[in-house]
C-alpha cells in the first residue's frame, strides 16, 4: 500500500514508500485505559529502511468504550 502522505524520503530521496506493521507487542495503548491498545503501523523507505512515520490506523480504539459513544454521538 503507497502511502498518500508521505511520497518522497527525506533521507535518500526514495520514493517507494511501504507500509509495514508492528507486531501486538508494539501496539500502543492510551495513558487512561492501558486495556485498550491499537495496532501501530509506519511508513518505510524500501530504498534505506528510513522510519519515515508511525501511526495508529484506528484512534479511536484508544478511547474508553463510554468516550467512543459520546464522540460518535456529537456528529
Amino acid at each position: 500500500m503507497q502511502d498518500k502522505y508521505v511520497t518522497r524520503c527525506p533521507y535518500c530521496g526514495g520514493t517507494e514508500i511501504i507500509e509495514v506493521y508492528q507486531t501486538y507487542y508494539g501496539a500502543v495503548s492510551s495513558a487512561e485505559n492501558k486495556l485498550h491498545g491499537a495496532d501501530l503501523y509506519h511508513s518505510v523507505c524500501r530504498n534505506c529502511g528510513s522510519v519515515l512515520r508511525s501511526y495508529v490506523k484506528n484512534p479511536e480504539k484508544l478511547l474508553r468504550r463510554k468516550d467512543r459513544k459520546k464522540e460518535d454521538e456529537m456528529f
